[in-house]
């Protein structure tokens, strides 16, 4: 193995959602990877990039249109939401600023939830004819949060399969979708900043998750959302995405929250129960290239129970059904278990329904993305809004942020806000910022998902890298022509083991690197998939222990006091070419890159330190931000 490293230096509302200070200084900054520029300002366009570009946006972001959203006090539209993720400030239904602190983005979907779109805000308007609806009177008086929140108590049974027969208005459906159309359609700069038409299918039978965001190619789209009210069977959206796509709508869906899904969302069986086949899998991967591993509501990699053996693992767990206090059973509910079940079923069977990229998104509820530990704001409203409602500070510190029976009603309402994440974004390697660049992209899963810093990260298999191949200055364009990038099948050349090449660069304004990790699973000589975690690049001089596939411990620490980070330790960036140590060309394999900061402090703990109290001892005080490529499969001969 050859190693380079750079330069040291809630729940849910149960009720209603259903359904900067830099903590480290950036030090020496890193030699920028050839055809690896990241561009994250809204410059003037450059041309196209054959060796692609890094770029940076959130593909799930809800505003006033979605019903939740809106109960919840959110009064942004997609248009603020756009203009937010531009760099422009946001009003926080509290009264304060919100603005992105490391910089505009590059792309951005706002994914209201498709149920009910626009209804609510049509409801508490005295104006129109829905506001006249006998379930919408409490609506229409309610001021407060919690008045509408108790409202809501009484429309909630009507947006069922059966319920909503009667009083939804498609109208209304059709002119918010509209709206939101427009909006993408008005700040998409080709070039520049890129929005895409999308929104939210959302259906979560006994509170499993099994939501999805639909993100549309270019400028056509459909006259309405398919939602659950259409249907609660995620086949059944896959079926209208085909039929869609014949008449040249192309769209694509990302599940998200599996972690909250009770198992549902990577269950062995179709949705009514029968066994999986190859046209299940052929359907499921032409409509769901993409699966979403870290947001708000917590990351779905893997579990302790699932990855004993993994020291990681145990990051940001979100462990209920969304919109409830049950459990949700984590078998079949998270990524890394899909893939191993993925490519177990393609050997024994011959087909793979979860051969996904990988990607980060926020499914924030207020317009905004809220990633930065140090300047998170909320991520559902007012409920999140103030350090008191998100459970971080005691009820008796004041920080000036609404009265005190507000947070004692924004603390009760949101108990699992203490689990909440400031996460997260996508990366995608892109030659321009278009909409059809991004797209393919999309499509050939050359993702990754960061849980908020903008590391760059790339990763490529093939079986002609010089060993000089770290040195070589066009050593991306080499690694594109000599092999295949992240999302990529790697074929089997005899007995020949391939040579992985990965790379990160750390984001400029977080916390320095401390290791890069390969994640690789496989199916044994039994038929029955197996993981294993390797280090394959240390910061600080270290090298990984070659029994252990350990990098030593760095030293970095964080001082909880004030948020301070070990000066001088980790790495700008990483780079290895690695050989599996274990390989065997008679094994289907995966392998994803990912990647690991020095420690950090958790949003909870700043929280903390700016109103003098101790951090909450149920919360995480730090955590080590982090970032995932997309698989690279290895398929073996016959």
């Amino acid at each position: 193995m050859l190693v380079r490293f750079g330069p040291a230096h809630m729940m849910l509302v149960a009720l209603a959602i259903g359904v900067a200070c830099s903590p480290g200084d950036p030090g020496a900054q890193s030699t920028e990877l050839e055809g690896g520029q990241a561009v994250s300002e809204t410059s003037a366009p450059s041309p196209p990039n054959p060796l692609r570009n890094a770029y940076f946006g959130d593909l799930h972001i809800h505003t006033r249109n979605s019903f939740d959203a809106f109960i919840i006090g959110t009064t942004a539209t997609p248009d603020d939401a756009y203009r937010y993720a531009k760099g422009a400030a946001l009003v926080h239904p509290l009264g304060f600023e919100v603005r992105l602190g490391d910089g505009p983005l590059d792309f951005y979907a706002v994914t209201d939830h498709a149920v009910f779109l626009g209804m609510l805000p049509a409801m508490a308007d005295p104006t129109t004819e829905v506001s006249k609806l006998d379930i919408a009177e409490s609506f229409v008086t309610a001021e407060t949060a919690a008045e509408k929140l108790a409202a809501f108590q009484g429309i909630r049974p009507y947006m069922s399969e059966e319920g909503h027969v009667g009083i939804l208005d498609l109208d209304v459906v059709r002119s918010a979708w509209k709206e939101n159309v427009a909006a993408a359609e008005r700040h998409n700069e080709p070039g520049k900043f890129t929005t895409f038409i999308a929104y939210e299918y959302t259906t979560s039978p006994e509170g499993q998750n099994l939501h999805r965001n639909v993100i549309f190619r270019g400028s056509e789209a459909p006259d309405l959302p398919f939602s659950r009210l259409d249907s609660p069977n995620p086949e059944d959206l896959w079926a209208w995405m085909d039929g869609l796509r014949d008449e040249g709508v192309e769209a694509l869906a990302i599940p998200h929250n599996s972690n909250g899904s009770n198992g549902q969302m990577f269950k062995l069986e179709t949705f009514d129960g029968k066994p999986l086949d190859a046209a299940y899998a052929e359907t499921r991967m032409r409509n769901e290239p993409l699966v979403e591993i870290t947001q708000h509501k917590g990351t779905s990699d893997t579990h302790p129970l699932l990855s004993p053996n993994d020291e990681w693992a145990d990051f940001e767990i979100y462990p209920y059904r969304i919109g409830t206090l049950v459990a949700s059973d984590p078998v079949d509910s998270y990524v890394r278990g899909a893939l191993l079940d993925g490519i177990e079923m393609e050997e024994a069977r011959g087909f793979n329904p979860f051969h996904f990229g990988l990607i980060g998104s926020t499914d924030t509820h207020n317009g905004t993305t809220a990633v930065e530990e140090s300047n998170y704001h909320s991520s559902v409203g007012i409920i999140d809004a103030t350090p008191q409602g998100r459970g971080s500070v005691p009820l008796d510190e004041v920080d000036g942020a609404g009265d005190a029976d507000g947070q004692r009603y924004a603390h009760e309402s949101c108990l699992g806000c203490n689990l909440f994440s400031a996460a997260a974004l996508v990366g995608v390697w892109a030659e321009e910022n278009t909409r059809d660049a991004l797209y393919e992209a999309f499509r050939r899963k050359e993702t990754f998902a960061t849980t908020g810093p903008r590391m760059r990260v790339r990763f490529f298999a093939g079986y002609d890298y010089g060993d000089d191949l770290l040195e070589d200055r066009n050593r991306i364009a080499k690694a594109y022509a000599e092999g295949v990038p992240m999302g990529a099948d790697l074929s089997a050349q005899g007995e020949r083991a391939p040579r992985f090449f990965a790379a990160v660069t750390r984001s400029p304004n977080s916390a320095a690197l401390q290791r890069l990790q390969v994640i690789k699973g496989w199916v044994g000589d039994d038929g029955k998939a197996r993981e294993q975690v390797f280090d394959v690049a240390c910061s600080d001089g270290g090298a990984p222990d070659p029994v252990a596939h350990r990098c030593p411990d760095n030293g970095a620490s964080v001082d909880i006091s004030d948020c301070s980070i070990s000066e001088g330790l980790g790495a700008a960036e990483l780079e290895a070419l690695w050989t599996d140590p274990s390989f065997d060309a008679g094994q289907r394999a995966f392998y994803y890159v990912r990647v690991l900061e020095n420690p950090t402090c958790r949003w909870s703990t700043w929280d903390a330190v700016r109103v003098g109290a101790e951090p909450n001892p149920d919360m995480h005080t730090t955590l080590q931000e982090r970032a995932w490529s997309s698989p690279i499969w290895f398929v073996p001969a016959g």
